[in-house]
């Protein structure tokens, strides 16, 4: 249906950003181009990648972790744009600078990583690369989860659950590291929960959104654990379910604004599609 093309887009609009980071993080270079541009039947105009470059990972782990994640991004970009057939958007402008007014510095900015006017470089280490990835692994995968409901074809909803997947195993890969490099390095912790605030902050009233610190478990099932540490990887609901956020919601973070506005932070032009407009929070 046309409304389930507009989901997919939407989410093709997510992968693209997530693929070219990822991309130029592991490999040094973009998607080809044949993978940006428009389908026949879409009107929509092909955008620029600013910035990008290749990390000089110091752990090789890490820097496995990232060649794997890319090229499952790159995998979902490819896959999507197969679905989508003709009806596929081109890849919207994007903005994955490290300029002091580069998207990510915004978001650092907000979350007080760095000071306000200071640039954030996610390419300058091991630690940068893995937080820029932690502010994109948690919102792909409610992405996923609240836009699943809207689909009216199986055949696309088994496709979207496959990808959630997918974004749920490259979250946990991320806030796993950090939580284990948070031991000898603390502020790795606080720093993800200061982008997790700031995520909540952009998307609305709810308080959904968690970091990696540990938590005290609270109001269990089970009453001996009440009052045991445990770690918080996987961010979920007391019913132990993943939560979603709607479409506005997502770009609200994605534009780096809690107002309705169609473009901004990492889509400078906005994303493409009929899905575009952040909402009001």
């Amino acid at each position: 249906s046309n409304n389930d093309a507009a989901i997919l887009n939407f989410a093709l609009n997510l992968e693209y950003l997530e693929a070219q980071f990822y991309s130029f993080a592991a490999f040094g270079t973009g998607l080809p181009n044949a993978l940006l541009t428009p389908g026949s039947a879409s009107t929509t105009t092909q955008g620029a990648v600013t910035g990008g470059r290749q990390v000089a990972f110091t752990d090789p782990l890490v820097a496995q972790y990232a060649r794997e994640i890319a090229q499952d991004e790159i995998a979902h970009v490819t896959f999507l744009r197969a679905q989508l057939g003709t009806a596929a958007v081109a890849q919207p402008a994007i903005d994955i600078g490290s300029t002091a007014t580069s998207a990510f510095s915004v978001a650092a900015q907000a979350a007080k990583i760095v000071a306000a006017g200071a640039a954030f470089d996610p390419y300058a280490s091991d630690e940068n690369f893995l937080q820029a990835a932690f502010l994109f692994e948690d919102v792909g995968v409610t992405a996923y989860r609240g836009a699943s409901s809207l689909l009216t074809s199986k055949v696309y909803l088994e496709a979207a659950a496959g990808i959630l997947a997918a974004e749920a195993y490259h979250a946990s890969i991320i806030r796993t590291v950090l939580y284990t490099k948070g031991l000898t390095t603390p502020s790795l912790r606080t720093n993800a929960d200061a982008i997790s605030n700031t995520r909540d902050a952009l998307d609305g009233v709810s308080d959904f959104d968690q970091g990696i610190s540990p938590v005290t478990i609270a109001n269990s099932q089970a009453p001996a654990l009440n009052g045991l540490t445990a770690s918080n990887i996987v961010p979920t609901a007391q019913d132990g379910l993943a939560f979603g956020r709607a479409t506005g919601n997502v770009l609200n973070i994605l534009y780096l604004s809690s107002l309705p506005v169609a473009k901004g932070g990492f889509f400078p032009n906005g994303v493409n599609g009929s899905i575009a407009t952040s909402a009001t929070n």
